[in-house]
């Protein structure tokens, strides 16, 4: 960790995190054993902020062992929010959900991927829905075992986040709490998209300013040009880029896909040389093709959104446009297998784009021996 603070980039920014950034004293806790090497320590430390960074740092440097810090996070606010749920029948029903749904479940996706971060968004929600659906029939003297459709109904009637109520309920009836209660899963939004044209004129600014850094110049073109969404960016390794052949391929789903010439110019300018801040005590060498912030870990999702919202790009709407324009040119199978997509996924964009797999069967019928 001393050689990954003393080799930084920007040596002032070294020296504000040690001198106003709590730094120095944090290490000197650590150095006089007042501040033990522990995910634990770090948790009850009083500078919960400086304490997390230097636990990024510890854990590049090999120093801590790696743990799922959105899935630990998640586990602290649990406890937080069951202590403020008043009723106990309430409080201990809340956390049955929590701990052998939910949690589990969370638990059961970090453990099944590789991904740098657990979503952990849509399962908090779940959890504030379940608290807030039994606090709405206590107030109205109605118990989750009484409660009928009529009651739920009306519930749902309060807010479009009462479906979130939805899981819930299940595990619920599942478990004999209450009856069988609907609540109907709510509609995928579509949203709009931009204008082939528009989606173009942006790609081809990407591919050919090279006054762009890289890392917007990249991560945009994988937006516009392949449809990938900014969580899936974001997590993106080097070992995805490869060359064959004098060609530059990137591996989005089972394939590699080829790249234009400007793009992986880009690509591997930026495997090369890496983006032009990293934080302070970030390891020299890194397997993210998007390195962060923190130290070893990867660029936010959110930080890159910003990134290219400041180039005039929308995530939402440009990849929708990406995707329209694929779904229309290729088969279900082959968009899902190119770019990542659950088959399922690509149907429903062939689907929304009016694209026909039948014409792509034709064209092998007549051309059978084309690869």
């Amino acid at each position: 960790m001393f050689d990954a603070v003393t080799a930084a980039r920007q040596p002032r920014s070294a020296l504000n995190w040690l001198r106003k950034g709590a730094g120095a004293s944090l290490l000197a806790d650590v150095a006089a054993g007042r501040l033990a090497i522990s995910h634990d320590a770090l948790d009850t430390h009083p500078h919960r902020r400086a304490a997390d960074y230097l636990r990024h740092m510890l854990t590049a440097a090999g120093a801590l062992p790696p743990r799922d810090e959105e899935l630990a996070r998640t586990g602290q606010w649990l406890t937080e929010t069951l202590q403020a749920i008043g009723p106990a029948a309430d409080r201990r029903l809340v956390q049955a959900y929590a701990t052998w749904q939910v949690m589990r479940r969370l638990r059961a996706s970090a453990a099944g991927t590789a991904r740098p971060r657990t979503p952990t968004a849509h399962a908090r929600n779940n959890i504030r829905a379940a608290a807030s659906f039994l606090t709405w029939l206590r107030s109205r003297g109605i118990t989750l075992a009484t409660c009928g459709q009529a009651d739920l109904d009306q519930w749902l009637d309060s807010g479009p986040s009462a479906c979130l109520a939805r899981d819930f309920l299940a595990w619920a009836a599942s478990r004999r709490h209450c009856q069988q209660l609907t609540i109907h899963a709510p509609p995928r939004p579509t949203g709009p998209a931009i204008s082939q044209d528009q989606r173009w004129a942006l790609a081809a600014r990407l591919l050919h300013d090279t006054t762009l850094e890289p890392t917007d110049r990249v991560a945009g073109c994988l937006l516009l040009l392949y449809g990938q969404p900014l969580s899936r960016i974001a997590a993106m390794t080097t070992s995805q880029v490869t060359r064959h052949d004098d060609q530059t391929l990137i591996q989005l789903g089972r394939h590699d896909v080829p790249v234009p010439g400007q793009l992986a110019d880009a690509a591997l300018q930026l495997i090369k040389d890496g983006r032009s801040y990293r934080g302070v005590g970030s390891p020299p060498a890194t397997t993210w093709l998007f390195p962060g912030h923190l130290p070893g870990r990867p660029i936010t999702p959110d930080t890159l959104g910003q990134r290219l919202r400041a180039l005039g790009i929308y995530a939402q709407t440009g990849r929708r446009a990406a995707l329209l324009d694929l779904a229309a040119q290729l088969p279900a199978a082959v968009l899902a297998d190119l770019l990542g997509l659950h088959h399922n996924t690509a149907a429903r964009w062939m689907h929304q784009a009016g694209g026909d797999w039948t014409r792509y069967a034709a064209e092998l019928a007549r051309h059978p021996h084309q690869p």
